[in-house]
């Protein structure tokens, strides 16, 4: 078992950047392959990056890709992903999520589904 709590959201301008962070309790961090995803309002959960468990492999969205960067502090039980060149259409709830099986390389890894734990979400609004 894993508790995952994310910080870091907030308002932003078009065009700025956040970090945010994901913080987890409880069981050896680094067994854990970790996630990101995001929901908007009235629209499906989102992938946004995924890391493998040494931080040595990652995947990011299609969306997201080259604008976010996803990385880990095993040492500090800790997933970050920073954000920059932020539009309006990155507003949602940003979650962080961790499963115990591990980074596949392949679209499993974009599965909401394929992760068994959740963070409470942190909310993300980037104004024009």
């Amino acid at each position: 078992q894993v508790q995952l709590v994310e910080s870091g959201g907030g308002l932003v301008q078009a065009g700025g950047s956040l970090r945010l962070s994901c913080a987890a309790s409880g069981r050896t961090f680094s067994r854990y392959a970790m996630g990101w995803f995001r929901q908007a309002p009235g629209k499906e959960r989102e992938f946004v990056a995924a890391i493998s468990r040494s931080g040595g492999s990652t995947r990011y969205g299609d969306a997201v890709k080259g604008r976010f960067t996803i990385s880990r502090d095993n040492a500090k039980n800790t997933v970050y992903l920073q954000m920059n060149s932020l539009k309006p259409e990155d507003t949602a709830v940003y979650y962080c999520a961790a499963r115990d099986s591990p980074y596949r390389g392949t679209t499993y890894d974009t599965w909401a589904s394929s992760y068994d734990y959740w963070g409470q979400g942190t909310q993300v609004t980037v104004s024009s």
